[in-house]
């Protein structure tokens, strides 16, 4: 039986831009994930896709605090409970970048004799930060409404709070498109994780309008109101982030992709059985083992272009595949 870990592939950027206004801008402003494709093989691919996840969490670390910044300061003058749930979260999703920060930066680093993976499941752990910070901002932001419910204020200063409910959903959503697109690009979950995060913060954000209409016409029962409708929201956001990094630390796969990958394999006639394909996700790497049968009529000489053609439509199919182990066995 023969086994090869095959690294340095040919690994095509298959994504394209499109026209619209805002990957115009980006593509303008040098964005990461923005610009034109990058033909990098093997394990400078890795390098790149890592390069960019850090790219990406210093611009969405820098966008969420001058969101935070600004927010912040109109809170002091307003005194808004549903404003002040918006600011808090946005300071935990800026927070969140830290730990992303520092699992790319590890993944970085070679494999070692006792990290022989390397170290790219320190991603998924700075998920399960991610996860923790939502769900304390979550509590939060519900006993600060509570509170409110208790004893209602008005709100000074509507018009400040109406800007910076209007700040708040353009950095959010910024940090939203931002992420997710280089999070999907790179495999990445833990920043999809936090970009949907930040989309529905910025839609949470306009939530802060009612409450101050509400007390322009002498209700300011509204302001906790809608907080607990944020709170309440952020708790789903917590629900379906534990859920996508139980997935990732227990090396599930979405069944598509093992579908697409049996697909690939049976698509060379040598092919005879596939007794098992195994993926999982390290960090942003995607892994693959399998073990086949193949066709006895093809002698060993054969044996390494049946393994290289069999990467090449493993790699067309799944993209962000780093690592394919296949092994071969003649069928007798």
């Amino acid at each position: 039986m023969e086994a090869e870990h095959h690294h340095d592939h040919d690994h095509h950027d298959h994504h394209h831009h499109g026209d619209s206004w805002w990957e115009k801008i980006a593509m303008a402003l040098h964005l990461p994930g923005y610009g034109h494709s990058h033909d990098l093989p093997g394990k400078q691919d890795a390098i790149f896709n890592n390069e960019l996840g850090i790219k990406t969490v210093k611009q969405a670390l820098a966008l969420l605090a001058i969101t935070t910044v600004l927010q912040a300061a109109i809170y002091f003058f307003s005194g808004s409970v549903a404003l002040l749930a918006d600011t808090v979260h946005n300071f935990g999703d800026a927070l969140n970048s830290i730990p992303l920060w520092i699992a790319f930066v590890l993944a970085r680093r070679a494999a070692t004799k006792r990290y022989s993976y390397g170290f790219g499941r320190a991603e998924d752990i700075a998920g399960l930060f991610i996860v923790l910070s939502i769900g304390f901002s979550a509590g939060y932001i519900l006993y600060e409404a509570v509170s409110k419910l208790i004893n209602p204020q008005p709100i000074a200063f509507g018009g400040w709070v109406i800007a910076a409910a209007i700040i708040g959903f353009i950095g959010n959503e910024a940090v939203a498109v931002l992420q997710i697109r280089v999070g999907k690009q790179i495999g990445s979950e833990a920043m999809i994780t936090d970009g949907r995060h930040a989309r529905v913060d910025g839609l949470t954000s306009l939530a802060v309008l009612p409450a101050v209409f509400g007390s322009w016409l002498n209700v300011p029962i509204l302001d906790p109101i809608f907080a607990l409708i944020i709170g309440t929201a952020i708790v789903f956001i917590t629900r379906d982030a534990i859920i996508a990094m139980w997935y990732r630390l227990m090396d599930a796969v979405d069944p598509h992709l093992l579908e697409h990958a049996e697909s690939a394999i049976r698509s060379h006639p040598a092919v005879q059985t596939i007794n098992y394909v195994r993926m999982r996700w390290v960090g942003h790497s995607l892994h693959l083992e399998s073990c086949i049968t193949v066709d006895p009529a093809y002698e060993f000489a054969n044996i390494r272009d049946v393994r290289n053609k069999i990467d090449e439509a493993l790699l067309k199919e799944l993209p962000h595949l780093t690592e394919i182990t296949v092994s071969i066995t003649p069928e007798f």
